[in-house]
């Protein structure tokens, strides 16, 4: 067997053949040849049979590695003069035009599966590209691959932000309820970012979302209130924020007495209250031994630290059952009403921030939709983030999450075949 007919037969290279195989030192190149005569512009359906001239260098895409060898494909091709995009590169079937990428599409997306489930230091050792070319791979496949009618037939939706870098750099995500699946992202998390997402879906499918979910920020509330967006749907305050107040307000409280105990002249007191953030902070069934002992001891002193933690668990007791509105209702009162006597600061502006949302709250409960499977996303998100260790761009990162949470499913490339 001829070593073309062999490479013909091992890279399967859609619409080309096979004309000649070089090895090199560490790498291997094959030039091929395409089958076709007509020319076709790589911007539109546009073909034609006649040749502007050649391309003065040949174009050259990497290819999925040969074992230990790097393998370029290489090709002599034609340029057309298209009526709507001038002069360009004729396209090529198992590639992106080479100004655009230097890489076939087989390894653009070996390159985006293994971004979704592997390291940034694994992947660029693999492959022997940079962190900076993986982004860029990840950002076309995502834009190629990602659902068209991803925004059809939207009616309860979540909308979330999530911290993709240090130094408030955030992505605010769209979660489609009925598939669990992020159908839109933006930088950002004000109200002209979820702007965006409304001039998008525009005002016919708008009309039919009926109940979005979201925390207690005004922000994206006032976005979906605006005219031509959404003023119909029911606003849900989600449950999980409101308890996650509950946890920041005993925080808050907490912060004060620890940093007064550290200025004791005896440092015995402050050791005693060591690890009690923790302690407070848990739930009571995921304490360890230790934690529980630091608890008690809380409890037995009393004071402010004390009434805290039971007005944080009052709280985390209303939704940690199943309740109906009109129970919430009554146990959000009662729960208000001692909050604001407490004379604690931070509860007694929580128990404003819960009276001023509750109609959400309630409806968030009525309803059954909340962030829940927004959060359990979310928490995908930040696994990715926290193993790519960061991106150059939002861009990158927002094609990341949908490649991994979105309405995309990656195939590698002896899957495509």
């Amino acid at each position: 067997m001829r070593v073309t007919t062999a490479f013909n037969r091992l890279l399967r290279l859609s619409g080309v053949n096979v004309t000649a195989v070089e090895f090199g030192t560490a790498t291997v190149t094959v030039s091929v040849g395409l089958r076709r005569r007509r020319l076709l512009c790589p911007e539109c359906p546009y073909s034609t049979r006649a040749r502007y001239d050649h391309r003065p260098v040949d174009s050259v895409w990497r290819h999925l590695d040969l074992g230990a060898w790097r393998l370029e494909v290489r090709a002599r091709l034609r340029r057309l003069e298209c009526p709507s995009h001038g002069v360009r590169t004729e396209e090529v079937p198992f590639a992106r035009p080479v100004e655009d990428s230097g890489f076939t599409y087989d390894f653009e997306h070996l390159v985006a599966w293994l971004a979704t489930r592997m390291d940034k230091t694994a992947i660029t050792r693999l492959t022997r590209i940079t962190w900076r070319t993986v982004g860029r791979i990840i950002e076309r496949v995502a834009a190629d691959e990602l659902d068209p009618s991803r925004l059809e037939d939207l009616f309860e939706i979540g909308v979330d932000e999530i911290s993709w870098r240090k130094h408030h750099h955030y992505l605010s995500l769209v979660a489609n309820h009925r598939t669990a699946k992020v159908v839109w992202g933006a930088p950002g998390r004000d109200a002209a970012t979820l702007d965006g997402f409304f001039e998008e879906l525009g005002p016919e499918r708008s009309k039919r979302i009926t109940a979005v979910s979201m925390d207690m920020g005004p922000a994206y509330a006032r976005s979906v209130r605006a005219e031509g967006h959404a003023p119909q749907a029911t606003i849900c305050y989600d449950p999980f924020h409101v308890v996650a107040l509950g946890t920041k307000a005993l925080d808050e409280v907490r912060r004060p007495i620890w940093q007064q105990l550290r200025r004791l002249p005896d440092p015995e007191m402050a050791k005693k209250f060591k690890g009690a953030r923790w302690a407070l902070l848990k739930n009571p069934e995921d304490l360890t031994d230790r934690q529980a002992e630091t608890l008690a001891a809380i409890r037995r002193t009393g004071g402010e630290m004390w009434r805290a933690y039971r007005l944080k668990e009052a709280l985390r007791a209303v939704f940690s059952h199943d309740v109906t509105p009109d129970e919430a209702a009554e146990l959000l009162g009662r729960w208000c009403s001692w909050a604001q006597r407490c004379r604690l600061a931070p509860f007694v502006k929580l128990a404003r921030t819960i009276r001023q949302h509750l109609d959400g709250i309630l409806a968030a409960i009525r309803l059954g939709v909340n962030n829940g499977r927004v959060e359990g996303l979310n928490n995908r998100v930040r696994l990715i983030v926290r193993r790519a260790f960061g991106f150059h761009s939002a861009q990158a990162a927002l094609a990341l999450v949908m490649l991994s949470c979105g309405p995309i499913e990656l195939r590698l490339p002896h899957e495509r075949t």
